[in-house]
């Protein structure tokens, strides 16, 4: 625990524990790529789930869970959440959005518990993804972060 509270990883613990999802946490070194960490945790850069913090017109927001290789379909997520305006915010919004920095960040402990939508390629398989802090890596089974997230599953993606 640092003095201004738990760390990230400590906080995606904590949340994870509360909604009866195991996950695992590993340090690994630091990655300047996604492909980099694939290759660092010897996994396909699919197998890495992005975490992505998306800004609605009424400053609200919704986690998207994206595969590596893939990027959000702006068309398919407006028209999945029914609005006509989303964004990316900046990296200083989304920290003061989630509490984690860019590169780091997961719905598990966010300091806003915004609603969470998949990727319908995700679900079926054990994936890693951001773990709150800087070289930490989680691992989860999809399924089952899907259903501690209470997630809607959808296809809001495209090939990158």
């Amino acid at each position: 625990m640092t003095e201004s509270g738990p760390t990230g990883a400590e906080r995606v613990r904590a949340d994870a524990a509360a909604r009866g999802l195991d996950v695992e946490i590993i340090t690994r070194p630091p990655a300047r790529s996604l492909e980099e960490a694939a290759d660092l945790l010897g996994i396909t850069p699919g197998d890495i789930v992005k975490s992505l913090v998306v800004k609605r017109s009424d400053d609200t927001y919704v986690f998207a869970l994206v595969p590596g290789g893939r990027k959000i379909s702006w068309p398919k997520l407006r028209s999945l959440l029914g609005v006509n305006k989303l964004q990316l915010p900046d990296a200083s919004l989304a920290l003061a959005a989630t509490g984690y920095e860019r590169g780091t960040i997961t719905p598990l402990g966010s300091t806003t518990a915004w609603p969470v939508v998949v990727d319908a390629t995700i679900p079926g398989r054990r994936v890693s993804m951001g773990a709150g802090e800087h070289g930490r890596s989680l691992w989860v089974e999809a399924d089952e972060l899907i259903r501690a997230l209470d997630a809607t599953v959808a296809d809001i993606t495209e090939p990158e």
